[in-house]
């Protein structure tokens, strides 16, 4: 039983390793760039994962079942692993919505900067689709990559098309109001791409300030919730390998009764934590209607 344990714990760092970096080294997969991405491929890609939705669900699966067995192990009642088991199941999702909000988070906030390193390009005598170029290497480092591949694709399919595949890559709806603008302003020019363009920048600062303020009112509250539902578990753990009165009765089967409600009452609690505290988010409104719907996993 130790040995089965030791090999699932091997396994479980592995997958663990993979799901939390994005990267497995046999199951690595390429994606076109040029195919409609499904929601769930969409939320891995702006999480900054490699994986496909299938991997990242079989990675999740084994690491709840890995805790599983290893936590029976070492307790010798299945019961007491089941929500130790359910955290590392739901770990992984965790982890890469956190890593995807971030992400969001920080293009956001460089949009800017990268339009004020626009604007004086333009002012400069610097055309619109020039601008948005040479952002690839002089913009912000959130938005780099971005514009890098816009600048490949603006030459291959158009200037307007390059913007389209930016918008669904950032699936962003901050990012596809500005790219909008941004179509508009190269269909149109004119002496108005300027006055545009300073426009965005007054608006997108005051929406990244209201957005701050927001965010920064629930974190408390966040991290006191799952404090409130973690901790009791971790303390029956500990209680149950260091008494042995604890041992003998969740062991048995009140023991089993007790913890499968237990169990129950923390789901519950999870899913009123997330309903309480959930963020509708703006709205994908710019989009066409195949990529209107798209959210992925929130």
């Amino acid at each position: 039983m130790r040995l089965l344990a030791s090999l699932a714990t091997a396994v479980a760092v592995y997958m663990a390793a993979g799901l939390f970096t994005g990267y497995t080294t046999a199951l690595r997969r390429r994606r076109s760039a040029r195919r409609d991405l499904s929601r769930y491929e969409l939320w891995l890609v702006q999480a900054g994962s490699d994986l496909s939705p299938l991997q990242f669900l079989t990675g999740s699966g084994v690491l709840g079942l890995v805790t599983l067995a290893t936590t029976t192990a070492i307790t010798a009642a299945w019961w007491l692993a089941i929500m130790p088991a359910v955290v590392m199941g739901l770990s992984p999702y965790a982890f890469y919505t956190r890593r995807r909000r971030e992400r969001l988070r920080q293009i956001r906030q460089a949009w800017p900067d990268a339009l004020r390193d626009a604007l004086a390009a333009i002012s400069a005598g610097s055309t619109l689709t020039l601008a948005l170029g040479d952002l690839a290497e002089r913009g912000p480092a959130a938005l780099r990559p971005a514009f890098g591949r816009f600048r490949r694709m603006a030459r291959m399919m158009g200037v307007v098309r390059g913007l389209e595949l930016m918008k669904e890559e950032l699936g962003d709806p901050g990012s596809d109001r500005i790219l909008e603008v941004m179509v508009l302003a190269h269909e149109h020019g004119g002496a108005l791409v300027a006055e545009v363009l300073r426009d965005l920048i007054g608006e997108i600062t005051e929406d990244l300030r209201l957005e701050a303020e927001i965010r920064a009112d629930g974190t408390e509250q966040r991290i006191e919730s799952w404090v409130v539902v973690l901790i009791p578990w971790l303390l029956l753990l500990f209680l149950a390998q260091t008494s042995d009165q604890y041992q003998v009765f969740y062991r048995s089967g009140s023991g089993l009764v007790v913890v499968l409600a237990a169990v129950v009452w923390s789901l519950i609690g999870v899913a009123m934590l997330r309903y309480i505290g959930r963020s509708t988010g703006e709205p994908r409104v710019l989009v066409g209607a195949g990529d209107a719907g798209r959210g992925g996993w929130r």
